[in-house]
């Protein structure tokens, strides 16, 4: 199968479920609660979009984890990008059933729910993928071993050791950048990432200063690199 005929399949999927669910995705919600506590929305592009952008945007948070900063802003994101064109699929993951005392054990879970939850979501691109706060290492975690088409963390620690709430320290991310990855953060947090985030500090990739993370500065600012990566 083409992938220009596996990108038809999958729009095509989402569409026939969306337009029998006021949520946009009753049926595949469905079908992933049978085998997680995760969560997750899909936002389709409105008829009125300007165009049909085919590599979706996953927003990636955990806010059982770290309910503080992984979700604010991506329900609104989400729905801004699907009215540019984007298919975004919302995910909040969940806690391990069973609580682990082992950092690495519980990035293993986080990684399984979010491979879960893509998969179930018949994408049909390598999508790119957006994390904000310490659930930038959900993301690198899932990258690692996972295709994607881009990464864009939003204001990430500067090192693992820097989220104190891991229940064990986590080595750092070893992962070599293969595909477009970009930072966003305020010139305070970039000042703080350029001392001590391994991915600021051996280059390769795009570090770009908002005013707010959360606001129309960020927005505009992901869209157009978007856009400068092909996306």
């Amino acid at each position: 199968m083409s992938a220009s005929l596996r990108m038809l399949l999958g729009l095509n999927l989402l569409r026939f479920f969306s337009k029998r669910s006021p949520s946009l995705t009753i049926f595949l919600h469905d079908r992933f609660a049978a085998m997680s506590t995760s969560s997750y929305l899909i936002h389709e592009p409105p008829s009125t979009a300007p165009r049909l952008v085919p590599t979706p945007l996953v927003f990636v948070s955990a806010s059982k984890w770290y309910p503080s900063v992984s979700r604010e802003g991506f329900d609104i994101f989400s729905r801004m990008y699907a009215d540019k064109g984007y298919t975004c699929l919302d995910i909040d993951i969940s806690m391990p059933q069973t609580l682990t005392s082992d950092s690495r054990s519980m990035m293993n879970h986080f990684e399984s729910e979010l491979q879960s939850a893509i998969r179930l979501c018949i994408i049909p691109f390598a999508p790119v993928i957006i994390a904000r706060g310490p659930t930038c290492l959900i993301a690198q975690q899932y990258i690692s071993s996972h295709p994607a088409t881009g990464l864009i963390l939003i204001s990430p620690p500067p090192s693992n050791t820097d989220v104190d709430i891991l229940p064990t320290p986590l080595p750092e991310f070893d992962f070599e950048p293969k595909f477009p990855i970009a930072i966003f953060a305020t010139p305070q947090e970039l000042d703080a990432l350029k001392v001590k985030n391994r991915l600021v500090r051996d280059g390769g990739v795009d570090v770009v200063a908002v005013g707010d993370t959360m606001g129309q500065d960020a927005f505009a600012k992901i869209e157009k690199w978007l856009d400068e990566i092909g996306v």
